[in-house]
């Protein structure tokens, strides 16, 4: 079946990530992780009925994730920890601080699972250590440690059925996947997923389709791959631009996905690894919002936090 691929926002994002649908509204979400770092807005929503574009700027933190409230209003996964958010007032409120003792951490990628709990992980801002945790937020509020030993956090999700849970550290090579106890928020059985270990590729956000299979934006090599649940590439989108960050399924039929990318040259990490390779300008188009039609799937609803 033949696709399209089409820039919806030029937005140059420095670090595009965390793209959202909400089924209930039509809108469309997302954030600019460390844009704030070089002067920018850092969150976005989109009305993909009208084009319109809004914008807000929270300039004392970096972003990971967000998430809607069941209620209304945002949930965050920001530098320090777990925040609501408004985007209407742009009231930011603290619910709790993690990993506090560790300066070079932060928050990074997270999603909500279909009992409303908000999972996200850290990564070591300067992408050597393996120091950072994964985090579970209760509906009540409370904060539970689920995992660890982790350098940076992406990919977050679940399988329809919900009894496994996928997560990425980039910079391990490794997409793993878990037992997942949807009563309990509980993690077991952790197993290798996908690597790119032999590959230029790096593992980034991720998303799961209605049939099972894991959808991941592959930095560097520029793909949008496609998994089966046993792990096996089904296939692979090349995309306009070299890095991108994030997938999610969207529009009125969950059939489109929503691709964020980084417009970012600079790697906080350049000192320890080779990963990127240097840059003097983004590529033309790295930052853009992009937008996948005609593959016949379908993705899942994201549910809301519910707390």
């Amino acid at each position: 079946m033949s696709y399209k691929i089409e820039c919806v926002v030029q937005c140059e994002n420095y670090l595009g990530e965390s793209p959202l649908w909400d089924v209930e509204t039509g809108l469309f979400y997302w954030v600019d992780g460390t844009g704030r770092r070089k002067g920018k807005d850092n969150v976005f929503r989109l009305d993909p009925r009208s084009g319109a574009v809004e914008t807000r700027s929270i300039p004392d933190h970096d972003i990971g994730a967000l998430a809607i409230r069941k209620d209304g209003g945002l949930v965050m996964a920001v530098d320090d920890g777990f925040y609501f958010y408004d985007f209407d007032s742009e009231k930011l409120d603290l619910i709790h601080k993690i990993e506090d003792d560790q300066p070079r951490t932060r928050l990074n990628d997270g999603k909500v699972d279909r009992r409303g709990r908000f999972i996200a992980g850290g990564m070591d801002d300067e992408e050597e250590l393996a120091i950072c945790g994964l985090w579970r937020l209760d509906p009540d509020l409370s904060v539970t440690r689920i995992g660890g030993g982790i350098i940076c956090t992406n990919g977050p999700s679940w399988s329809p059925d919900d009894k496994t849970f996928y997560v990425t550290c980039s910079f391990q090579d490794t997409m793993w996947a878990y037992d997942y106890d949807i009563e309990t928020g509980s993690l077991s059985n952790q197993r290798e997923f996908a690597t790119t270990k032999d590959s230029d590729a790096i593992c980034d956000g991720s998303t799961v389709d209605a049939e099972g299979c894991v959808w991941t934006a592959e930095i560097r090599t520029g793909e949008v791959v496609r998994r089966t649940p046993d792990g096996q590439e089904e296939r692979r989108i090349g995309m306009p631009v070299r890095n991108v960050t994030s997938v999610m399924f969207g529009g009125d039929n969950l059939d489109e996905i929503y691709v964020t990318t980084m417009g970012r040259i600079d790697h906080p990490g350049a000192a320890h690894h080779d990963t990127f390779v240097v840059e003097t300008k983004p590529q033309f188009g790295a930052g853009s919002l992009f937008r996948i039609t005609g593959l016949g799937i379908q993705g899942v609803p994201e549910p809301r936090f519910g707390g």
